[in-house]
């Protein structure tokens, strides 16, 4: 079994920063993409950036030069760090991964998260 979990939430005042991290466990074969979504009350999920397995990233457009995705497949871990946060950077973030399992090898799925609240207020 294949678990995504997410990490690394909370409360931030604007123009602070704060780092997710997202961390996949259990059977994994191997990982290819991994990224964030975000999702704001009434808004639908949107794409906040992605990194494949070689490194090479995309983010949305109104995002780049604040955040910043990598990830360490040593560790099968993804991290954002968030700088200059503004009120509308609030909302549930989560993570996932297009995984193969060890069990169905040669399936790539995307694995998700529950997601992590990001609240950025005075």
């Amino acid at each position: 079994q294949v678990r995504v979990v997410e990490s690394g939430g909370g409360l931030v005042q604007p123009g602070g920063s704060l780092r997710l991290s997202c961390a996949a466990s259990g059977s994994i074969f191997s990982i290819y993409t991994m990224g964030w979504y975000r999702q704001s009350p009434g808004k639908e999920r949107e794409l906040v950036a992605q990194i494949n397995s070689c490194g090479s990233t995309n983010y949305a457009d109104s995002l780049k030069g604040r955040f910043t995705v990598s990830r360490d497949n040593a560790k099968n871990t993804l991290y954002l760090q968030m700088n200059s946060l503004k009120p509308e950077d609030t909302a549930v973030y989560y993570c996932y991964g297009q995984i193969r399992s060890i069990s169905t090898p040669l399936v790539r799925r995307d694995y998700w998260g529950q997601g992590t609240q990001v609240t950025v207020s005075s």
